[in-house]
């Protein structure tokens, strides 16, 4: 792609795209080609595509949200996306036939009525990245990305995962007709997300080495094989993801919430949700623009430590450990493009410690959506930020779920059976084991389940029903 803009026609609409170009976050210089390793020749920081916009007709506002919304109803396989539905602020591939899609996007935003009433926030709401086709949020990015590398010729795209970004990958490859190469941290993720990468026909290696260290030696692969690098570094994985913000401002009829709480990793996707934001705002999309926050486990929480320690200005990396492993990255990537939007938008940074994070998870399984490990940082920092200050109970508060709740069976099944987190962790978390709901064993008799069951009413809360007035 070059850096100057050119212009592709639209095939739906009649209108004229203009390609992107890539910039570097640190000394701003343009590249005409992003590389293999989508870092600046000049200074090896990370590049983002900007001008990846349309000019007229649909330079209006309300006219693009008036074509977005139209869209809903055609039935064209570019429009059935939920990511190429707003392709006017995404990079134009040569013609829609290229696109990869699952049809990913269209994911659902829920209220959330008992953590409402217990955070005490009127308008408290979950948009589930989970309900992606498979499984997470990666799929918005990954469309876009694997798009672009079919159409550069690649027969061979690859990532380093920590489970999440294989499964998609994988199935993205396999739709496209391009093989598939995984790099994971041996016994360190969730074999549910692993078995996706196996069934979708990845060539799957276990190394002897966590997430950063599986990312590494991805980054000197690339540089020696003709094999396109997947991961969130990749700047059109951004550019994919930006549109799960955009999606949700729609469905809140274009009203900004107050507060986006996005789950911190390797921070793709915190930079892509606000880098959405930002755009979103200078196009007169919204009005007013949301702060965004990030939130880490304690184990995993080098932006925690980067801010805290260094103002943001140097990167200080941990030894990653946490349960929720979609998050258990130390040296995270994109954490300058992070520490940007934070600073932009106005958000805060929390950690959140093992204990905090299951009993969150638990509270929103008990709205009856589910959702992984690493999604209920989000629901637990929103509780810490309350105690700050920091959001207000007469705010709208919009939670990111990152992850499908069956990302990662093992973690629920051991959380009710009592075995995570550790007895050491729970000391000051007197709840806890009210939200543990372990399977019981009876005898095959009526008069079993019968008493079984009337113990479980006289013993449920109150406050744990939902009213239906």
């Amino acid at each position: 792609m070059s850096s100057s803009a050119t212009s592709e026609k639209d095939s739906t609409s009649g209108a004229r795209r203009v390609t992107c170009r890539f910039e570097c976050i640190g000394c701003g210089s343009i590249t005409p080609s992003p590389g293999n390793d989508f870092r600046c020749p000049k200074c090896s920081n990370l590049l983002e595509i900007t001008d990846a916009r349309w000019k007229t007709p649909h330079s209006n506002p309300e006219s693009l949200k008036s074509l977005w919304r139209e869209r809903r109803l055609l039935n064209q396989t570019v429009d059935l996306s939920g990511v190429w539905r707003f392709r006017e602020l995404l990079p134009a591939p040569a013609a829609d036939d290229q696109i990869v899609t699952l049809r990913e996007g269209n994911t659902p935003i829920y209220e959330l009525p008992r953590s409402s009433r217990s955070t005490g926030i009127a308008r408290l709401y979950a948009k589930h990245q989970g309900m992606n086709p498979t499984g997470s949020f990666k799929d918005t990015g990954m469309t876009v990305a694997a798009t672009f590398a079919r159409q550069a010729g690649f027969h061979w795209v690859a990532c380093a995962s920590t489970g999440n970004t294989s499964a998609s990958m994988a199935a993205y490859a396999a739709r496209a007709g391009m093989r598939s190469l995984v790099l994971v941290p041996e016994g360190k993720i969730s074999w549910s997300k692993l078995s996706q990468a196996l069934d979708y026909g990845a060539l799957t290696c276990q190394l002897r080495t966590d997430f950063d260290g599986c990312l590494r030696l991805l980054q000197e692969l690339v540089k020696r094989a003709p094999v396109y690098q997947l991961n969130s570094i990749n700047p059109f994985r951004i550019e994919g993801q930006k549109t799960a913000a955009i999606e949700l401002l729609e469905q809140l009829d274009w009203e900004s919430p107050d507060h986006v709480i996005v789950p911190g990793g390797n921070l793709g996707n915190s930079s892509a949700i606000g880098k959405a934001l930002l755009e979103m705002h200078s196009l007169g999309l919204i009005s007013r623009l949301p702060k965004l926050s990030v939130v880490q486990a304690e184990g995993a929480n080098a932006l925690v430590r980067t801010l805290r320690e260094t103002g943001g200005k140097r990167l200080v990396s941990v030894q990653a450990e946490t349960r929720a492993t979609a998050i258990r990255i130390g040296s995270p990537a994109s954490w300058q493009k992070a520490v940007k939007v934070l600073q932009a938008t106005g958000g805060a940074c929390e950690e959140v410690s093992e204990a905090e994070i299951a009993q969150a998870k638990a509270e929103i399984g008990q709205e009856g959506i589910g959702c992984e490990p690493a999604s209920a940082v989000t629901l637990a920092g929103l509780k810490k930020l309350l105690r700050q200050g920091f959001v207000k109970t007469n705010e709208i508060v919009v939670l990111l779920l990152t992850g499908n709740l069956l990302k990662d069976p093992d973690f629920t099944i051991e959380f009710h059976r009592g075995e995570i987190p550790g007895k050491a962790n729970e000391a000051g978390n007197r709840n806890l084991n009210s939200f543990r709901h372990p399977p019981v064993v009876l005898d095959a008799s009526l008069d079993a389940v019968m008493q079984t069951l009337e113990r479980a009413d006289k013993s449920t809360p109150v406050s744990n029903a939902i009213s239906n007035e």
